[in-house]
């Protein structure tokens, strides 16, 4: 959101808009993974602990091409750099967040 505010203070709204539609689409897809990698997952089998990581990775790369693909055939005032930047957030607040567990 932060970076939304700052995206329209000194850009545009138009940027504003594109960094928040970016974080969406990190988000949405972060959400997918964890929903499809916790529904397979076992904890006692490392083979379909397995398989159940990479089908959620999988999933997640399907929505976030979805996700991208929707808005650049739907949203034709994108603005490329801060929908890139939005979407990389969602990356760097992740790690963050595993970090400090730590």
């Amino acid at each position: 959101m932060a970076l939304a505010v700052l995206a329209a203070a000194l850009v545009s709204v138009n940027a504003a808009v594109s960094v928040l539609i970016g974080g969406s689409i990190g988000i949405i897809a972060n959400l997918g993974y964890a929903l499809r990698a916790l529904r397979m997952s076992s904890n006692t089998d490392p083979v379909k602990a397995y398989r159940a990581q990479s089908a959620g990775e999988r999933f997640k790369f399907l929505l976030t091409l979805i996700g991208f693909a929707l808005v650049f055939l739907g949203y034709k005032e994108v603005a490329v750099l801060p929908l890139f930047l939005g979407y990389a957030s969602t990356f760097v607040i992740y790690w963050m967040a595993l970090l400090k567990q730590r």
